[in-house]
């Protein structure tokens, strides 16, 4: 899996990717917790030995697009209540929520490591990788993530990860720039 700091960053740039100045705060937070929350899956794991390759075992139902899906909406509406419920822009909080957890398992899934996504869960608990898997996978133990195989890691995860979200954000900021000047010269006509 890539690292909770990865998914975080990928959070925060599809945010930045969004380019409006009158977004709550809370919708930074709840994009973090939509791309870091999968990984919650290892408390299952780990202290009520679901194994893993159960449906709620690690990589599984928590990693699909259905369960970012259900996040996203019920995260909305509880969370965004500003927004009247199925109006456009409840819809485009819904639809950041879910791009940014759907994005985890997608992310996990491009990891050298593992035993595969449950991508189609709760419908089947078959575990996919993607076809180009470029992403070293990181240890789940801390200690284990401070050593050299972790500084391996995060090389990986910056070159695959990070610079091409940082990319995004900019390319994004470039095209409003564009989008704005040449607005502002057609007004001038």
């Amino acid at each position: 899996m890539p690292t909770i700091m990865t998914h975080s960053v990928v959070a925060v740039c599809a945010g930045f990717t969004v380019g409006r100045t009158d977004i709550p705060k809370r919708f930074w937070v709840l994009g973090i917790i939509a791309a870091v929350l999968p990984d919650a899956d290892v408390i299952g794991y780990h202290y009520f030995y679901i194994p893993y390759g159960h449906i709620l075992g690690h990589r599984g139902f928590f990693h699909s697009p259905c369960f970012a899906a259900l996040f996203s909406v019920i995260t909305v509406s509880l969370f965004i209540r500003q927004e009247r419920i199925l109006s456009r822009r409840w819809w485009a909080y819904v639809l950041f929520i879910f791009a940014v957890g759907a994005s985890h398992g997608l992310l996990d899934a491009m990891t050298d490591g593992g035993r595969g996504i449950a991508l189609l869960a709760p419908i089947s608990n078959e575990r996919y990788f993607l076809p180009w898997t470029p992403i070293e996978v990181s240890p789940l133990s801390v200690q284990a993530f401070i050593s050299r195989r972790g500084l391996t890691v995060m090389k990986s995860e910056m070159l695959w990860v990070w610079l091409p979200s940082a990319a995004l954000v900019v390319l994004c900021w470039m095209v409003r720039r564009i989008y704005l000047k040449l607005d502002k010269n057609d007004i001038k006509l």
